[in-house]
């Protein structure tokens, strides 16, 4: 794959209902693809694709990450491959789509599954978590109440009134496991107060409570439930300062510019004795099914995306309840 062809494309996905979170709400999910193909096997049809999130809470926006792949069609013809994008880029939407792209185009080209040429086991089944939505606690108690059946549910909270949100959650569905994400809505003053509830809500895990780069009390109380950093986290140079913090962190292929870091940081977080939580943006099976690689060592996988579509991409993953299989070939990999 000495030159190779590299295009990319802005695509809409409604959302069934719509999506909220304490930075807002949206209603619909717009990614960005990645196709690249070899000239040398023109004609040939064969051609990898990846799917990214760009995500305004770290300056990225669809046009302007559409713009940063397209900036790269030059370097791709004269050679540039997987591992100089690592130098060329910075971790991010970008490049996570590029780096999965190239991946995918590999695997075709060998005739081989990705976890081959990784030399892994062929991945099984997951249980992905389903996220309930910021709101009222009476809309949030709604919600669960439709998906209460599902063993794992993430719950979406914000600040003033997640006591009351909790309880109500846990009330609608007694049975099932609780994390909660509260995307740097509390405060320092409020932390030990909502840990408390969380605890009493039997909730195993909670998301990034506080603000990225004012996280320091994490460090100087009792954390009742295991934290897991987020917003706090990117790839494998942000480690080692948060050990004193978090229990786990998230992994994001948005975040960590692909599947090449995700795999080298999963395995870096597990030296530092992190446990592993694999998420995901909302957004079509194609951006889903490069974690899934990822998430087969995960204590927590997150990778309910395309059930929060109106629509997922045709041969999307399969989800059998909250059971999500491995992609085939003719997705990704």
């Amino acid at each position: 794959m000495s030159s190779l062809k590299l295009a990319a494309r802005i695509e809409r996905w409604p959302i069934a209902g719509g999506f909220t979170i304490s930075r807002g709400a949206k209603t619909e999910a717009v990614v960005i693809v990645a196709e690249v193909s070899s000239r040398e096997l023109k004609g040939s049809g064969i051609a990898g694709r990846g799917e990214c999130v760009p995500y305004a809470r770290y300056g990225e926006t669809p046009e302007g990450t559409l713009g940063e792949i397209l900036a790269l069609e030059d370097a791709f013809h004269r050679g540039l491959d997987r591992q100089g994008l690592q130098e060329r880029m910075k971790p991010g939407a970008a490049r996570n789509a590029i780096d999965c792209a190239l991946w995918d185009l590999e695997a075709k080209i060998a005739n081989k599954r990705i976890w081959e040429l990784l030399g892994q086991n062929a991945p099984r089944p997951l249980t992905t978590a389903y996220t309930i939505s910021l709101g009222t606690p009476e809309s949030m108690a709604e919600a669960t109440t439709k998906a209460a059946h599902r063993p794992l549910l993430k719950v979406k909270l914000g600040g003033d009134g997640d006591e009351a949100r909790i309880a109500a959650v846990r009330k609608a569905a007694p049975a099932s496991e609780l994390i909660v994400d509260a995307n740097e809505a509390w405060t320092a003053a409020s932390l030990e107060r909502h840990l408390a509830a969380c605890a009493e809500a039997g909730v195993t895990m909670i998301e990034q409570p506080l603000p990225a780069g004012q996280d320091e009390a994490l460090a100087r109380i009792r954390r009742p439930v295991p934290v897991c950093a987020d917003e706090s986290v990117h790839d494998r140079a942000s480690l080692e300062g948060l050990r004193e913090r978090y229990d786990a962190i998230n992994i994001k292929l948005d975040k960590t510019g692909g599947l090449t870091e995700a795999l080298a940081m999963a395995e870096a977080a597990r030296a530092l004795g992190f446990d592993l939580m694999v998420g995901c943006m909302v957004a079509t099976s194609l951006a889903m099914a490069p974690a899934m690689i990822v998430a087969q060592g995960a204590r927590v996988v997150d990778l309910d995306g395309p059930l929060l579509l109106a629509r997922d991409r045709d041969g999307g993953l399969r989800y059998d309840g909250s059971t999500v299989y491995p992609p085939d070939a003719g997705l990704w990999g």
